[in-house]
């Protein structure tokens, strides 16, 4: 592989990762493999999703952000939003050695340079959506490249790859490139043809400290879309709706017809499937099925479809490919069984996400009792977005919640706590209670019964509660 002719990567470049156990930062390592770059990195000791793949990929991270890293030469040090992103002890040695130092979110801005970009943005989907595109082109032959911040994409090797084809599908995240130094939303780095957008909602309650503020950041985004580029957007999405937007050709779509031009017109569960039938406004009618379920999953193929469609794929392409889509990991996974208990683990960290994930449990998993363990992620949102969070577990029969998953890149707040987040669902689902964390194997080996399925939600490390929970 090569780099386009304005890339700031050359092969044989010798690249360090700060923070490299991320999933957005180990994507992009592969794809800086892929380049032909010498790719190192650093992270805390913490055990990541993404370890496996970095030692496949023979990538073994230094265990702190020490200037041990400096004593082997270096042409460019890469920087992540957390640990400290510019005020990390690394990136200032970096800057006064006068090294090159560029942020993750421009590194994948860079690398979509000369490629036609797919930027898939919202708040929950965008992973999904992403994954789903990938495969699909990857499917066709196309040889896309793609960055994806997910630990797996079981349809394919790696979560990120640069090849040779045209094509380049990235996630567009909305957060700061560097809280507190740089606070351009990370997307802005990317300069797409095609921007899918699953949803807007209030997120980030740090960056951004209401809906309105949330809007604007994506308002701007999509402004940035050249006069011919392509806007996919989720007609569902009240906030997304509201929105003003330029001139650009806009595809929407959603669970109904009113007002969009590619709806789900029916889907159903069964045998672990779900039957989608998707329609447009031009009365095209297709029908295929999903191995992943939920209503969520039936729009995120239907976005896909729409921009694989105006790629040039045939309709029975795409449809093949996404009846083989298998899913990522940390994304509705099935993890395994307990005895006769099922073991499911999701990222889903926002009361949005954690709603519809469990009505898809709850549709897909008809004769088990769910039992969610929830573990908040960061102060800031779990204690704005409290009252959201409170009535965001209709769906489930038990909720357990568990200590906040603090993010490195904010201090602790003692006005906020799992067991304060615990109090206020329990006001909407008596059968709450609150766990410490180190006390949830014992509590769960004590309390799961025989046809409970059990997920663990978060975007901290509550997935490793089932591998605790099988050797308590």
């Amino acid at each position: 592989m090569s780099a386009s002719q304005n890339s700031p990567f050359v092969a044989g470049q010798r690249v360090h990762l700060t923070g490299i156990k991320g999933v957005g930062m180990t994507a992009l390592a592969l794809c800086l493999q892929d380049l032909g770059l010498i790719v190192s990195g650093s992270d805390v000791a913490d055990e990541y999703v993404t370890q496996d793949i970095l030692r496949q990929r023979g990538i073994v991270p230094q265990v702190d952000f020490s200037d041990a890293v400096f004593q082997s030469p270096l042409d460019l040090l890469i920087y992540t939003g957390a640990h400290g992103g510019l005020h990390n002890p690394q990136v200032v040695t970096a800057q006064k050695l006068g090294l090159p130092v560029m942020s993750q979110a421009q590194a994948v801005g860079a690398l979509m340079v000369g490629k036609l970009g797919i930027s898939v943005c919202g708040v929950g989907g965008k992973t999904s959506t992403s994954a789903m595109i990938a495969t699909i082109l990857d499917y066709a032959g196309f040889k896309p490249s793609y960055c994806i911040g997910v630990g797996k994409v079981l349809n394919l090797q790696f979560p990120g790859r640069l090849d040779s084809g045209r094509h380049f599908v990235a996630e567009a995240d909305e957060y700061l490139v560097s809280p507190g130094a740089d606070l351009t939303p990370r997307f802005m780095h990317q300069k797409p043809s095609v921007i899918v957008c699953t949803n807007v909602a209030h997120d980030h309650p740090d960056a951004y400290p209401d809906l309105n503020a949330t809007k604007t950041v994506f308002a701007n985004f999509f402004a940035s879309l050249p006069q011919d580029g392509l806007l996919v957007l989720n007609g569902n999405s009240g906030p997304l709706r509201q929105i003003k937007l330029g001139s650009q050709s806009t595809l929407w779509y959603g669970l109904s017809s009113p007002h969009n031009d590619w709806w789900v017109a029916n889907n159903f569960v069964g045998e672990g499937k779900q039957m989608v039938q998707i329609n447009s406004r031009q009365s095209e009618t297709y029908q295929f099925t999903l191995s992943v379920p939920g209503r969520f999953n039936a729009l995120n193929a239907l976005a896909a479809f729409i921009v694989s469609r105006y790629l040039g794929l045939k309709p029975s392409t795409i449809l093949e490919a996404l009846q083989l889509f298998r899913g990522s990991l940390r994304r509705f996974e099935k993890v395994g069984e307990w005895g006769s208990v099922l073991l499911y683990d999701d990222y889903a960290h926002h009361p949005s996400q954690i709603f519809a994930t469990l009505q898809a449990a709850r549709q897909w998993l008809p004769l088990y009792k769910i039992v969610v363990v929830f573990q908040p992620h960061t102060y800031s949102r779990t204690k704005i977005l409290l009252n959201q969070f409170a009535k965001s577990f209709t769906y489930a029969d038990q909720v357990i919640i568990t200590d906040i998953y603090a993010s490195a890149r904010e201090k602790p707040d003692p006005t906020i706590s799992g067991a304060a987040l615990a109090a206020a669902v329990a006001q909407h689902h008596p059968a709450t209670v609150y766990v410490p964390q180190p006390e949830l194997p014992q509590y769960l080996k004590a309390h799961l019964k025989d046809h409970d399925a059990l997920f663990t939600m978060g975007a901290g490390d509550i997935y490793q509660l089932h591998q605790a929970l099988k050797h308590a």
